[in-house]
């Protein structure tokens, strides 16, 4: 009888104790899913978009690189707090609505179609759709001058299609793999133009095998607004939001805009206005 007692007694300490490691358990993970309460924050950008988004042998380099490690600081991270994750084009939606990622930003445009399924803050960057041409080639100085031009973009990109369609029907379109391989045929003469977002261009022309070979042309043919992408209902919206207004008016976007973008050229747009959606 007096052992039962004891077993007893016994366990009703052990089920203390397991309810007060639970309620322990339940706080921490509160306080982790909070904006700047965990020890990591997880961001999703291209890894192999130059002067975008790129991951190299030393780190990662790229506009939306310094414009996410700028806005997590804001939220309370270290750049070391930072876990960087691959957030490829047709991946980014499902990324969010999974909680892979925090936040994405990786030339994200924000259309209608994606803020059915995520949120977006920003914009930071208004792009537009160009082409890149050879330095000393000064033939493309409209759309319609792509006609019976050979124009480059990567396989299954919409960029040259819309071209074709829209503006140069005569356009001949070549379909490449990568950026590189259209680059590489730019440099050789084999192709006359290569088409995307300017900000993406950009990058390619800036990097320093190909400093002087490249320009942009200036057409300006679609605008792409950029944004920062969360999941839907998100409270990150907001607090990225005021992180990219201060960004702005404190100078370090223009800063990461030169740094990233001066060597190509780039004749950026100014900051666009949180909430400014250009059409």
């Amino acid at each position: 009888m007096k052992l039962r007692k004891v077993t007893a007694a016994s366990a009703a300490v052990l089920a203390l104790s397991l309810a007060a490691t639970a309620c322990g358990s339940d706080d921490k993970k509160d306080d982790s899913g909070s904006s700047g309460g965990s020890k990591k924050i997880t961001i999703g950008i291209k890894f192999d978009q130059p002067g975008i988004g790129q991951k190299t042998p030393q780190g990662y380099t790229g506009f939306d690189v310094d414009v996410a490690t700028y806005v997590a600081e804001k939220l309370g991270y270290s750049e070391d707090q930072i876990e960087w994750k691959e957030s490829k084009s047709a991946d980014r939606e499902t990324m969010l609505k999974r909680g892979d990622v925090d936040f994405i930003a990786a030339s994200y445009s924000i259309t209608p179609e994606r803020e059915q399924l995520v949120d977006f803050a920003g914009p930071y960057l208004l792009a537009h759709q160009d082409v890149l041409i050879r330095a000393d080639d000064n033939s493309i100085k409209a759309p319609t001058d792509l006609n019976s031009k050979k124009l480059c973009s990567v396989t299954g990109s919409t960029s040259a299609q819309n071209v074709k369609e829209k503006l140069a029907p005569k356009a001949q379109l070549q379909e490449y793999p990568t950026y590189s391989a259209c680059l590489t045929g730019l440099q050789n003469e084999a192709i006359d133009a290569l088409t995307t977002d300017d900000s993406i261009l950009a990058g390619y022309a800036a990097q320093s095998q190909f400093k002087g070979k490249f320009k942009l042309a200036g057409l300006k043919m679609t605008n792409e607004n950029y944004g920062i992408g969360v999941k839907k209902g998100s409270d990150l919206k907001d607090k990225i939001n005021k992180a990219l207004e201060e960004m702005v008016s404190d100078g370090s976007w223009q800063k990461v805009v030169d740094s990233n973008f001066g060597p190509a050229n780039y004749k950026n747009e100014p900051a666009p206005k949180i909430g400014d959606i250009k059409s």
